[in-house]
């Protein structure tokens, strides 16, 4: 696993196409808000706050996480090194965990220069760092943890195809539904509530809040395991044919 790990962190940042999806994520982000008036400009929020930076993350990882998982198995199907890689004495759990953790540390490495919002909002307020860390810390958080799902949704999508743009195109449609689709359902039936708990925006707005819920966590570490679940069921269904 560490040797599919390590892989999978030099393959991406061997390109500059790795450099490029976190410099877009970094630019973008920053353009929405600093720059661009709207609800995620952080300047016309009236708040020393990153609350508008947090409703844009969802958005912002609809793209880059699927971006970054898209070759994690289209690559190995398409060029048929799939089954050499699992003639190896590693497991298939094992080749989608490497993965799994190398697409996750990409993707906090994403979050790690976005400090400096913190420290910008920080010294924009009447009084320095007047900011609320405790929803700023469960922000993050509630993005880390959303990231896994994220992650996973992706790479279970890279494995059902030899097409990256289809991955990509699939990932960001599941990640959508799993984070949007659940709230609008509810809006049409009596057990909204319930109904809405189901998806990813319940729990990740919960945690932006600042309260760290077990259940949240639970939620979120649930999804990734389902979907990675489903990447193994994938994988060998693959290998069955095959064979």
């Amino acid at each position: 696993m560490k040797a599919i790990y390590l892989k999978e962190i030099r393959g991406f940042f061997s390109s500059l196409s790795g450099y490029l999806v976190l410099c877009i994520f970094l630019l973008v982000s920053g353009l929405f808000v600093f720059v661009f008036d709207g609800e995620f400009n952080v300047l016309n929020y009236g708040f020393a706050d990153l609350t508008p930076f947090f409703l844009l993350i969802p958005w912002l990882f609809m793209f880059l996480i699927p971006a970054i998982c898209m070759r994690s198995f289209t690559v190995e199907r398409d060029l048929g090194t799939l089954e050499i890689l699992l003639t190896r004495p590693i497991s298939i759990r094992s080749l989608i965990g490497g993965k799994f953790a190398a697409a996750f540390t990409i993707t906090t490495l994403a979050l790690v220069p976005t400090i400096i919002y913190v420290i910008t909002v920080g010294t924009l307020g009447q009084t320095s760092y007047n900011i609320d860390l405790g929803s700023t810390f469960g922000s993050y958080l509630g993005a880390l943890l959303m990231s896994l799902g994220y992650v996973s949704i992706s790479i279970w999508c890279s494995t059902v195809t030899k097409n990256q743009i289809i991955a990509f195109l699939i990932a960001a449609l599941v990640c959508f539904v799993m984070y949007f689709g659940f709230e609008g359902a509810a809006g049409y039936l009596v057990t909204d509530d319930l109904i809405a708990s189901f998806g990813m925006k319940y729990h990740y707005e919960s945690m932006a809040r600042g309260v760290i819920d077990t259940r949240d966590v639970v939620y979120f570490v649930s999804v990734a395991v389902f979907f990675f679940a489903l990447s193994e069921i994938s994988l060998k269904k693959s290998l069955n044919r095959n064979s």
